[in-house]
């Protein structure tokens, strides 16, 4: 297993951040986790920034001698679209444009369901279909996806897109398809830093249900081991 130098995390404090925290800190020798809010005690080689993520200077410098990015920082809900420009938007341009600056040649983007949102439901949608933002939210997570794609054709950083759909407890028949459990999201992380080639990829966030809503044909072709069943 592949160890590197310094991997970054964003939004090391939400929920799903929080988990990621511990697998990833055994993948780097140090673990840089940032944050607009405090994430309490660190773990054995992590370090706490508490940064803004519009704040370009102060993301510029975090990233400096960084291997590889986990960009899960946003407003992860839907709400005024000031707030989601400045936390989604300027904030992962400023991801992207600090990577180029250090030369970091892979990201890993926490994206979401909501960017196609606005497809039928039962239309079992890929990972080539085109954007139908149905929120303020999905609409700054088109705008992470092209703005992935545009870094990797001209230069050349890979990056891994995960439509996240509910990774969260199973509370209702919907659930059961949309489900991604913890394991799952670990598993998709740990192989998009390990894999060889990444080049510029979409996968859904979605464990293996019987009832997914979604193709996620990609994921397989990647290689990517995802397992858990919410039945």
């Amino acid at each position: 297993m592949k160890k590197f130098k310094k991997i970054v995390l964003t939004g090391a404090s939400g929920r799903l951040g929080s988990y990621l925290r511990e697998p990833l800190s055994h993948r780097t020798e140090q673990l840089v986790s940032l944050d607009i809010e405090p994430i309490g005690k660190t773990i054995k080689n992590e370090i706490f920034e508490l940064v803004d993520l519009s704040d370009y200077t102060e993301i510029k410098r975090v990233l400096d001698q960084t291997d590889i990015v986990v960009h899960f920082g946003a407003l992860s809900n839907e709400g005024p679209f000031s707030k989601i420009l400045e936390a989604n938007i300027v904030g992962t341009f400023n991801i992207w444009r600090a990577s180029q600056e250090h030369r970091i040649k892979r990201i890993i983007f926490a994206s979401s369901i909501h960017s196609v949102g606005m497809h039928e439901s039962n239309a079992m949608i890929d990972s080539n279909v085109m954007h139908r933002p149905d929120t303020f939210y999905g609409l700054s997570k088109c705008f992470g996806e092209d703005l992935a794609r545009l870094y990797w054709d001209k230069c050349a950083i890979e990056c891994l897109c995960i439509r996240i759909l509910s990774c969260a407890k199973v509370t209702s028949n919907r659930a059961l398809g949309t489900w991604l459990s913890y394991a799952d999201l670990v598993r998709i992380v740990s192989k998009s830093i390990e894999i060889e080639e990444l080049g510029f990829n979409i996968i859904y966030g979605v464990s293996k249900n019987a009832r997914s809503p979604v193709n996620n044909e990609n994921a397989s072709k990647l290689g990517f081991q995802i397992k858990d069943n919410a039945e």
